[in-house]
């Protein structure tokens, strides 16, 4: 059986209170606390603001099943900017029906849409799932492991101007 795509929908200023809440969803789920509702939003404001960066939503907009967060920035390395994947996070109950997939492909087709051609992902060394999940959507991991560290996944694209 197919599954219908889900609506993917870029967040504007309005959406700030609903990311800030899957903010603190997501680090209470891992038991990594996020700073309190009340520092976050101004900060998801700022951030829904600025065009530097864009959050994504997953599914109905007052309620979404996950986002992503992006931020870009300029970079010597490529002609358009670098993207930063800050966050991506899908709902417990609505795991394993391709969402975060959906917020990736949408992550990256709006990165080259604004230019860039490359995307940068920091994992934790224990989570192997997130890690197969990125390498299965084609980044590789260019951090030796050895022990418990942060691990940086890089994916390289090519940009709309470029024709590949």
């Amino acid at each position: 059986m197919t599954q219908t795509p889900i609506p993917i929908v870029i967040a504007t200023t309005r959406d700030a209170e609903t990311v800030t809440q899957l903010q603190i969803d997501f680090g209470d789920e891992f038991d990594d606390p996020s700073p309190p509702f009340d520092v976050l939003l101004p900060r998801f404001r700022r951030l829904l603001a600025d065009p530097a960066a864009f959050v994504l939503l997953a599914g109905d907009r007052a309620q979404p099943v996950g986002y992503a967060v992006v931020t870009l920035r300029p970079t010597v390395y490529t002609d358009g900017p670098l993207a930063v994947l800050d966050e991506l996070y899908v709902r417990p109950a609505r795991r394993s029906e391709g969402i975060g997939t959906e917020l990736l492909t949408g992550a990256i087709d709006e990165v080259r849409a604004r230019g860039g051609a490359e995307m940068h992902i920091n994992v934790d060394e224990v989570d192997t799932d997130a890690r197969r999940f990125y390498e299965r959507h084609g980044f590789v991991n260019i951090e030796p492991g050895t022990d418990y560290r942060m691990l940086l996944y890089i994916g390289e694209f090519a940009s709309p101007e470029s024709g590949s």
